[in-house]
């Protein structure tokens, strides 16, 4: 079966109403429901953290000058049904009650469908063996409301918002909610990203209750990474909550470069104004925004996440910190990359990951795929390249499941 077969078959059989779907002799699939704490989002009025027994009020120095359509997504984010109470689809072999070993598989930027995924997650699940957990992050895939798909809603956001900002490139209805969103709070990208990273832990240690009904309390969790779940991956590796990650292998996929070495300009991703705003917030100005935010301050100074977030974010700061920390990983890591990607370019991937020094032995592979791909889309769908795209596609998965197996 070809890729784009593949593809197609899977979009047209799985959804979210079933609990659980056969989608051959093969693979089968769980829909199971999550619900998120939210305690980290903005939005209330108060924000408690349980860890330190901390109470901080609401923050309220947020940008409001870009406009009447923005009414359409700055909402709270703490109140967003759809972010709190979401599905999690679960692959696994058809003929497995309850599987021992599982690969948590990360997304990329500004996602609302998993159907993209529904092939590696399926091939994944095959040859590994394995149930493979399609893991959506805050306000991503399911956990955003439809109203921010809507094409017509979105498509008179965009005109007011090319209206306020004629020089804006990249702006579509695609990427123009998320675009919106960071441009007016561009610290949402930091509790979005923290929520996310409790979510995992505490799916995790649902797991670890036997609250999961196929998954056993001692499932081995590895980890498939995507673009910018590369770094939420990374983030749960290094700080290894209660040693739940000591023995994960982690692959990444076209991500792991620190934050000011990317570019998320695109117009499947966010445009250039919110681009800005966001290298702005998390590079430039982030030391002046912790000693104003006390809450920021808290989570990304005394929180052990929120401190690898920030090493992740600027290839300059805590450099060597960062390094030791890939360095004890090596031999659990491994990155695949593409030659031509233009959001995260392989050399900086590579700078990353071994270390100005060049020392630090995690592999990197660098793919060149025989047709014109993207970062966001690897492996295209009906096109004339068909015959490339299923090998490219076959022999990428095939690696991964190597290095997760092994």
């Amino acid at each position: 079966m070809s890729y784009t077969q593949l593809y197609r078959l899977l979009k047209s059989k799985i959804d979210y109403l079933q609990d659980e779907i056969i989608l051959d002799d093969k693979t089968k699939v769980y829909n199971l429901e999550f619900i998120s704490s939210g305690n980290v989002l903005p939005g209330n009025e108060t924000c408690y953290c349980k860890e330190h027994d901390i109470t901080f009020k609401a923050e309220d120095n947020f940008r409001t000058d870009i406009g009447e359509g923005a009414r359409l997504i700055d909402v709270r984010d703490s109140h967003i049904i759809e972010n709190k109470r979401f599905i999690i689809q679960i692959f696994t072999p058809v003929d497995v009650v309850s599987s021992k070993k599982a690969i948590l598989l990360f997304h990329g930027f500004n996602e609302k469908s998993w159907e993209k995924y529904y092939p590696w997650a399926k091939r994944l699940s095959e040859i590994t063996g394995k149930a493979v957990i399609l893991f959506p992050m805050a306000f991503h895939m399911n956990r955003a409301p439809h109203l921010w798909s809507s094409k017509y809603e979105m498509f008179e956001l965009s005109k007011i918002r090319k209206g306020m900002f004629p020089d804006v490139r990249y702006s579509t209805l695609l990427n123009v909610a998320i675009s919106s969103r960071l441009h007016i709070r561009p610290q949402r990208f930091i509790w979005s990203g923290l929520q996310s990273y409790n979510d995992v832990i505490a799916f995790v240690e649902s797991v670890k209750e036997n609250k999961i009904p196929f998954l056993e309390p001692d499932t081995r969790f590895d980890i498939f990474a995507y673009s910018i779940g590369v770094l939420l991956s990374q983030i749960l590796m290094m700080t290894n909550t209660k040693g739940y990650f000591d023995n994960t292998k982690l692959c990444m996929f076209c991500g792991g470069a620190v934050f000011n070495r990317l570019s998320s300009a695109s117009k499947f991703i966010i445009d250039s104004k919110a681009n800005v705003a966001l290298y702005s917030y998390l590079i430039e100005h982030f030391e002046s925004h912790i000693k104003q935010n006390m809450r920021l301050k808290h989570y990304m100074e005394d929180h052990l996440e929120g401190i690898h977030l920030s090493t992740m974010l600027n290839y300059g700061k805590n450099r060597p910190y960062r390094e030791s920390l890939f360095r004890k990983m090596s031999d659990r890591i491994m990155a695949i990359t593409l030659k031509n990607d233009q959001i995260i370019p392989y050399y900086e991937i590579i700078n990353t990951l071994k270390g100005v020094a060049r020392d630090i032995p995690i592999p990197v592979e660098v793919k060149d795929y025989p047709y014109p791909y993207t970062h966001e889309n690897p492996f295209l769908v009906g096109s004339k390249y068909e015959d490339e795209v299923t090998r490219s596609f076959e022999e990428t998965i095939g690696d991964v499941a190597h290095f997760l197996n092994t």
